[in-house]
């Protein structure tokens, strides 16, 4: 049998030992970057394993086509290969990205007021309906509605007719009285001096002082007419009773009105100063006093603020006056009363109101800005201080309630914490970080902006 090829025999296959052995640093120059050095020795490797291969695959035991056949592909394979290999030895590495930048406020203790915002409804400190006190017919309208009106200014006329002439009346029976009693003293006194010589019996003496004190007793009756029909007459000139702004007349010139009627004619409300009806739930009032009565919280002032319809805040502030000692069964609230200076006229009453009212105050309270808090996928809170070696440290927090655009943070952060509020995003924890105060981090170049400009020519 004749032997294979010489181009195939097995003496003609390279040994692994005759491929390039990994190198060291000292064979090269020594400007050499070191990933350049590790490239070439991961291709001399690959050389070193396919060379191997090949020689195995050559072998005078097996020395079949198909080996050869083999071992050409597993050749290219590996000259590909090294071929990548030395292609990304010529590569640079990529560059480390820098620490993010990051901006912190510092954390530290404050005095914090309590607040809830309530809801309630305003109310006129002095209301008057307005109502005919006699019989009549509305002669003519003293008022504009909707003006300022003063106690005692006329509203209404009622025809007077009939009640001056019941004025007339009773005066012409107060002079008719008077002039009875004059006859009566008269009369009397007479008798009187005939009785020591007994010229009249003792009897027309004693009905002769009766009828004189009758005389008089009229006369004060009549006066007492006089002054009733002086008072209903008075009353057909409907006055205010208190000074405020009046509202629309239920009446006009023409109607007949009656004394005490149901139907009010006209309201008269006094608005400044006003009150404000707060309610607020009783088991609120139980746990603030239960707080207050651990010393955990102070009690706050009373000075309370409030929000209009439109979400806006009223300019003046007013003051708790009082709060009803009894709960509301239907609606287990308890009604607090608040008095507001009102010069502008902007509350009216019955507008449905927010309160803000200051229920206690902590003594060493820390607020952390809403910006540097984060909730998990479990919803408790997370901040991100400045921690060692500025590195991004992670803290579970307990956020209490919503302080205006903060959060009362009872547990997690402590006075001299520096809280992440800017560039959070960016933030990892563990990783480094460059923290700068608030408000200086770099801005972001703007979108599509290049590098810096090239100088002309």
């Amino acid at each position: 049998m004749r032997d294979p090829a010489p181009a195939l025999r097995p003496q003609s296959v390279p040994r692994a030992s005759d491929i390039i052995n990994p190198v060291d640093r000292e064979d090269l120059p020594k400007s050499l970057p070191a990933n350049m050095l590790r490239c070439i020795n991961e291709s001399a490797t690959l050389l070193r394993n396919g060379a191997s291969a090949l020689q195995h695959d050559a072998s005078p035991r097996d020395f079949a086509p198909h080996r050869v056949a083999r071992s050409r592909r597993l050749t290219r394979s590996t000259i590909l290969l090294t071929a990548l290999a030395l292609a990304a030895c010529g590569k640079k590495a990529p560059p480390q990205m820098p620490p993010a930048e990051v901006g912190y406020v510092e954390l530290k203790y404050e005095t914090v007021t309590l607040s809830t915002e309530l809801p309630g409804r305003t109310a006129a400190t002095l209301q008057s309906e307005v109502r005919p006190q006699v019989n009549g017919v509305i002669k003519v309208r003293l008022f504009e509605e909707g003006a300022l009106v003063r106690a005692g200014q006329a509203l209404y006329q009622i025809d007077p007719a009939l009640y001056a002439a019941a004025r007339d009346q009773a005066a012409a029976q107060l002079q008719q009285a008077r002039a009875a009693v004059v006859t009566a003293d008269a009369k009397a006194a007479r008798y009187k001096s005939l009785r020591d010589i007994e010229a009249v019996s003792r009897q027309d003496i004693d009905d002769a002082i009766a009828a004189a004190g009758q005389a008089r007793a009229q006369v004060a009756a009549a006066q007492a007419n006089l002054n009733t029909a002086n008072t209903n007459l008075s009353y057909t000139r409907i006055t205010a009773p208190i000074s405020g702004r009046i509202g629309r007349s239920a009446v006009t010139p023409g109607a007949l009105v009656t004394a005490s009627q149901a139907t009010p004619l006209a309201t008269i409300q006094q608005l400044d100063p006003i009150y404000v009806d707060i309610t607020q739930s009783s088991a609120q009032l139980v746990a603030l006093r239960r707080q207050l009565a651990k010393g955990d919280v102070l009690p706050a002032s009373a000075t309370v603020r409030l929000k209009l319809e439109d979400g806006s805040d009223y300019p003046f502030a007013g003051r708790i006056e009082f709060a009803e000692v009894n709960v509301d069964q239907n609606a287990g609230t308890v009604a607090i009363r608040a008095r507001f200076p009102n010069p502008q006229r902007m509350l009216l009453p019955g507008m449905f109101v927010r309160v803000t009212t200051p229920q206690a105050t902590v003594p060493n309270g820390i607020l952390a800005p809403q910006d540097g808090i984060s909730r998990d996928p479990k919803g408790s809170a997370t901040a991100l201080v400045v921690g060692a070696d500025n590195k991004a440290e992670q803290r579970n927090v307990t956020a209490a309630r919503a302080i205006g655009d903060k959060w009362l943070i009872t547990a997690g952060l402590k006075p001299g914490d520096k809280l992440i509020v800017e560039g959070t995003g960016k933030a990892r924890p563990g990783a480094p970080i460059k923290p700068v105060p608030a408000g200086s981090v770099t801005p972001p170049p703007p979108a599509g902006a290049g590098g810096p400009p090239k100088p002309a020519g």
